[in-house]
C-alpha cells in the first residue's frame, strides 16, 4: 500500500485524477521518471515496481481491470553507477543564489546548508526535530532507514544558519498542532514534504543555470564525495551517511583522474 500511495502522490503532484482501470503503462513510466527526479534510488524504484505489479495483478484477478499496465513495465538498471555530485564552486553558487533577506529564503539557506553539511537523506531532513539538535554540543540525532539512529556533527555555517532560522524566523511561525517539534516548516506551519524540498533545489539550480539534473540527494552525494576526495576515512563516511554496509559507501571512491594522479604523485615511492 505504501507503493500504491506513492503512485497516488504522483498523480496529486501533477494534478491528475485517475482510476485504477484508466492507468496506462505510459502513466507508470512517467511515474518512474518522477521517482528518479526525486532522488529515489534504483533499488527502491525496483521494489516500488514490484509492489505495483502485485497490486495490479490482484486487480486483474478480481476483475477490476481488464489489462495489467505493469505487464511490460521494466525495473531500472541496478548496476552501481557513480552518483552525480556538484563541485564546491557549484555548491557555493547554489547557496549564494538564495535570497536570505526573506523568511522563506532564510529557511531554504538553512536547508541547503544542512543537506550538504551533514549529508542527510531528504526524508531525514523532513523529520529532523528541534529535540534532535544539540547546539552546544554541535551535533544532531538523525533517524535513518529502519529507524536506526545516528549522531552527526553539525558545525560551522550549517549550525549558524539553523540557529538563525530557529531564533529569528521559526519562532514567529503559526505552527499547526503536531508539528511543534519539527525544525523546518512550510508556510502553513506543517513539516516540509520531500516534494517541497525537491522543488527548492530544482528552482535554485534553474536560477544559476545549472544544466545538470540535480535533486536533494545530489547534495548528499556531494557531501560524501568531497569528504572522500579530501582524505576522510571511509568507515567514518559510512557512519555519517548511515550506510549499513561499507560496500555502499565504496561507490564514493570513484573520484576524478586528476585527484587520483595527485595521490599517486604524493604517496607512491616510485612516482
Amino acid at each position: 500500500m505504501n507503493d500504491v500511495n506513492k503512485l497516488i502522490q504522483y498523480f496529486e503532484a501533477i494534478n491528475v485524477k485517475k482510476e485504477a482501470k484508466s492507468i496506462s503503462i505510459t502513466d507508470l513510466k512517467t511515474f518512474l521518471k518522477w521517482l528518479n527526479e526525486l532522488g529515489i534510488a534504483p533499488n527502491s524504484q525496483a521494489r516500488i515496481i514490484s509492489g505495483l505489479k502485485s497490486y495490479f495483478g490482484f486487480l486483474l484477478i478480481e476483475g477490476v481491470i481488464a489489462e495489467d499496465p505493469t505487464a511490460l513495465l521494466e525495473a531500472p538498471n541496478l548496476d552501481k553507477k557513480i552518483p552525480e555530485s556538484l563541485s564546491l564552486p557549484e555548491i557555493n553558487e547554489l547557496i549564494a543564489a538564495i535570497d536570505a533577506s526573506t523568511d522563506e529564503g532564510m529557511r531554504n539557506k538553512a536547508i541547503v546548508e544542512v543537506l550538504y553539511g551533514c549529508g542527510l537523506r531528504v526524508s531525514e531532513l523532513c523529520t529532523l526535530r528541534i529535540s534532535d539538535l544539540n547546539i552546544e554540543g554541535e551535533y544532531i540525532k538523525v533517524k535513518g532507514k529502519g529507524n536506526k539512529e545516528r549522531l552527526l556533527p553539525i558545525g560551522g555555517t550549517a549550525l549558524k544558519m539553523v540557529n538563525l532560522y530557529l531564533t529569528t524566523i521559526r519562532v514567529h511561525s503559526d505552527i499547526k498542532e503536531g508539528n511543534e517539534d519539527f525544525i523546518f516548516l512550510s508556510r502553513l506551519g506543517t513539516k516540509l514534504s520531500r516534494i517541497s524540498i525537491f522543488n527548492i533545489i530544482k528552482s535554485l539550480a534553474e536560477k544559476i543555470g545549472l544544466k545538470q539534473n540535480i535533486s536533494p540527494h545530489t547534495l548528499r552525494h556531494s557531501f560524501a564525495t568531497h569528504l572522500v576526495e579530501g582524505g576522510a576515512d571511509l568507515r567514518a563516511v559510512q557512519e555519517m551517511l548511515g550506510h549499513s554496509s561499507i560496500i555502499t559507501t565504496e561507490i564514493y571512491t570513484h573520484t576524478d583522474r586528476d585527484y587520483l594522479r595527485s595521490v599517486i604523485t604524493q604517496h607512491h615511492p616510485r612516482s
